[in-house]
């Protein structure tokens, strides 16, 4: 199928690695013109060379911290506008209810959340004059399924579903659509080095203590392991395709059947 993403110009935030990149690599691969972005300018460069090496496409990079609203105002005025934005950035932490502070929850918000707002706000307006736009905001099941071993990242998870669909609300019939995705456990980098951190702890493979985080703390999981990001990535590229023109205002799972309830 052709998505028709030829000519277009997309931005993913945080993807330098992990879902970002896949999403960055997978919409690259359809032809669309792809800015990456990360904190580092080490990391985004090399992000570019591989997504360059493996695609041949036009491929960019723009490095700021989206969790500041000052590094947000400089990186729109030097990204200019793009027709497909991906709020991909964000941070975890598990800890303990009790122990997160008030640093903790802001910036888990700022990070998470107002980066995606403050994109949006800011983007929103060239995919309207044009009447064509793609925003997707990569939440979480932990957005439905709160986790108790990270209030504060389940809370920003949640967010992210209201502020999408309360954005595809205010611009009905536009062509412009806003969609939410929720990725159940994924096997990132970041993941990794945390299975490994416990692995250690626990004196087990890191294999096994994969499989032993989804049998204690995602019991409900329907294929049993953790997805990879280019599982997460494909539908996202086709939330941002011709083909998905009806669907907006969505919430689309692909947490591996983590999520019980079927609305």
């Amino acid at each position: 199928m052709d998505f028709k993403l030829r000519g277009k110009r997309a931005f993913v935030t945080g993807s330098t690695q992990g879902i970002g990149f896949a999403i960055a690599l997978g919409l690259a691969r359809e032809g669309a013109a792809v800015v990456v972005n990360g904190r580092g300018e080490p990391k985004v460069k090399d992000a570019v060379k591989r997504l360059v090496a493996e695609t041949k496409a036009s491929v960019t990079g723009i490095a700021g911290d989206v969790g500041s609203a000052a590094e947000v105002d400089r990186l729109v005025a030097q990204l200019g506008p793009v027709d497909i934005l991906i709020n991909n950035a964000g941070i975890f932490e598990p800890k303990p209810f009790l122990e997160i502070s008030d640093r903790d929850w802001i910036r888990h918000f700022e990070v998470n959340v107002m980066s995606g707002v403050r994109l949006s706000r800011a983007l929103l307006p060239h995919m309207l004059k044009q009447n064509w736009g793609r925003i997707v905001f990569i939440s979480s099941e932990s957005g439905l399924n709160i986790p108790a071993e990270m209030v504060q990242y389940g809370m920003t998870k949640t967010a992210q579903l209201a502020i999408s669909r309360g954005i595809a609300e205010t611009i009905p019939g536009s062509g412009v659509t806003v969609n939410a995705v929720l990725p159940g456990p994924t096997l990132t980098e970041g993941v990794s080095a945390f299975l490994e951190t416990l692995a250690k702890d626990r004196g087990i493979s890191v294999d096994e203590m994969a499989i032993e985080l989804i049998k204690t703390l995602r019991p409900t999981s329907l294929i049993k392991r953790w997805a990879t990001p280019e599982e997460v990535a494909n539908p996202v590229v086709y939330l941002c395709s011709e083909a998905a023109s009806a669907t907006t205002g969505a919430a689309i799972r692909v947490d591996g059947g983590v999520l019980r309830s079927i609305a």
